[in-house]
């Protein structure tokens, strides 16, 4: 007979998940992303807060229809009473719904899988913060694009001293799907991410703008302590930011500016780093995410490549397939997934997870709700240089 501690050792991880039902575009990432490894299998979700919707959703699916729940507290009710109910679940609502379920899913033992931002407001992340910690629970925020390859290569030549002391760091994620008012045509992703009520008070800094901040924060190891925010709303009406730009303020000296926008017309999704040492700097572009330019100074720039001979161990093991066949968006969250899968196995096991698996956690969720909050007062304030939040334990 298998033991128990051996079987979850192998098969795949059972999840759940609370919203992505029809229409969602971020719940199908997430299910293909779960699978892609092999490490997780659908079986129970909360897909829709319309129960007809909810059931259809399952069936499209193939989810067992007494797995097919209502809403997030009846599903974290009885999933953590069945013998085979999920090891995890993962959260793909719109922002508000974030906190409630993942204290739902806390609250009955099981680990959580949340897309970013980690909630609706400062307020509401320490809140969950507080009661993870308290547990001691396995939380992860979809950060996806530190999943890349290159990117985990950038981090660590940053972290070998190879780009010396930092000085700047430069980070932009811009698109342009809300150059015009779309969320007027009650288009589902555009309506409800330019809803205060919903997405919370940072609207293209909260869906854009905070990848763009963990993303500068993952590879150059540095904290940001204070920023200077100007953002701006460009389509009349529009309740929420669509276009930011914020000067950063890192722990150690090193400067950097930060720009969003949602409002750039000729721009898909056109998330770029840049890091400049006293030895050298890294340029990364999220549509050419298999290469990444490394110019030491005084010496030719070189392009590294993903599969490529000469990189770092953080980088070829998380890569899957030789060089020249691309790995994109899909295999970088895919990858999340696949070290949260490794995390839960060890805390299964009743071991200390590896030292090299890496995902965003609470406190990148919790890094980038301080990020909205003072980027959102600065700008209130004139884009007066404001500190960002220290930590959970902080006064309200």
């Amino acid at each position: 007979m298998v033991s128990a501690r051996a079987d979850a050792a192998t098969r795949p991880l059972r999840l759940g998940m609370v919203g992505g039902g029809e229409g969602a575009f971020i719940g199908a990432v997430h299910r293909m992303a779960a699978r892609l490894d092999g490490q997780f299998e659908l079986v129970a979700g909360a897909l829709s807060s319309t129960p007809e919707k909810a059931l259809r959703s399952a069936a499209a699916l193939g989810l067992d229809p007494a797995r097919s729940y209502p809403d997030f507290t009846a599903m974290a009710r009885r999933e953590a009473r069945l013998k085979e109910g999920i090891e995890a679940v993962a959260i793909v609502t719109p922002n508000h719904q974030h906190v409630p379920a993942a204290l739902a899913f806390l609250k009955a033992g099981i680990a959580v899988i949340c897309d970013k931002p980690l909630a609706n407001s400062l307020a509401e992340a320490r809140r969950l913060v507080r009661a993870a910690d308290a547990a001691g629970s396995l939380v992860c925020v979809t950060y996806n694009y530190s999943g890349y390859p290159m990117v985990r290569q950038a981090r660590a030549m940053v972290a070998d001293g190879l780009l010396g002391d930092l000085r700047v760091v430069q980070v932009e994620y811009p698109q342009d799907w809300l150059t015009d008012p779309l969320e007027a045509t009650g288009q589902k992703q555009a309506d409800w991410r330019t809803d205060p009520a919903r997405a919370g008070a940072g609207g293209c800094i909260g869906d854009i703008g905070t990848h763009a901040f963990q993303l500068a924060e993952f590879v150059s190891g540095l904290s940001v302590q204070q920023v200077a925010a100007d953002l701006s709303s460009c389509v009349a009406g529009r309740r929420v930011d669509d276009n930011a730009h914020i000067l950063l303020r890192f722990a150690g000296g090193a400067r950097g500016m930060l720009w969003a926008s949602q409002v750039a017309p000729g721009n898909e999704n056109g998330l770029k780093l840049r890091v400049y040492g006293s030895k050298g700097g890294l340029e990364w572009r999220q549509e050419h995410p298999n290469q990444l330019l490394w110019s030491p100074f005084g010496q030719p720039p070189q392009v590294l490549a993903r599969g490529g001979p000469g990189l770092s161990p953080a980088a070829t093991r998380v890569t899957r397939i030789p060089s020249g066949h691309p790995e994109g968006y899909l295999e970088a969250f895919a990858t999340l997934y696949s070290e949260v899968a490794r995390a839960i196995r060890a805390r299964a096991a009743g071991e200390v997870c590896p030292p090299e698996v890496l995902f965003p956690t609470l406190h990148d969720g919790w890094r980038g709700m301080a990020f909205i909050d003072a980027a959102v007062r600065s700008a209130a304030a004139n884009a007066r240089w404001v500190t960002l939040a220290s930590s959970p334990s902080a006064a309200s």
